[in-house]
């Protein structure tokens, strides 16, 4: 079964962010394991709770077919994470889909992971991406090759469904 890491920030992710990339990814058949800075509830912008079963840490090393880092205010304390960038390089170095959406792109960005490549993000960020060497595109949803980034909330399912046409269409049959 393919399989999905989902990473939030402990507190401040963005609800709709998280909720609907992971509806999205389920409903496709795509096992989906929430991670953030340790494991344990998380707290939306809006009040969702979520469960973050594994650690950042505990994520290192492990195979998926798809990391997406979700946005929202506290999406910054990966910016400049190195576990974070470690795992964003590693996935990009397997040939894994790597995701970001609305504020987190600029964690891959800091990571040196969108030199060259087309992205978006939410337009606060238009600045350190481009600054990154990234193609400021700008629309709700930018797919180049295996990296998918997203504006914001109202991106939040098309984001989704983004990730789980590049995962399925490299799922073994």
């Amino acid at each position: 079964m393919p399989n999905a890491l989902l990473v939030i920030a402990p507190e401040v992710f963005r609800d709709e962010e998280y909720a609907e990339p992971k509806r999205v990814l389920e409903s496709r058949g795509i096992d989906v394991t929430t991670a953030s800075t340790r494991p344990g509830e998380c707290v939306g912008k809006l009040g969702m709770m979520a469960e973050a079963g594994i650690s950042l840490e505990d994520a290192r090393g492990q195979t998926w077919d798809a990391i997406a880092f979700v946005g929202g205010a506290g999406a910054r304390v990966f910016f400049d994470d190195h576990v974070a960038h470690e795992i964003a390089r590693a996935q990009l170095d397997r040939g894994g889909v790597l995701a970001a959406i609305c504020i987190a792109p600029s964690t891959l960005a800091n990571a040196g992971l969108l030199d060259g490549v087309r992205a978006t993000a939410f337009e606060t960020e238009e600045d350190n991406l481009v600054a990154h060497g990234a193609i400021w595109d700008g629309g709700p949803v930018v797919v180049d090759g295996k990296v998918v980034t997203a504006s914001g909330p109202a991106a939040a399912e098309a984001f989704g469904i983004a990730i789980a046409q590049l995962v399925l269409a490299e799922a073994p049959c």
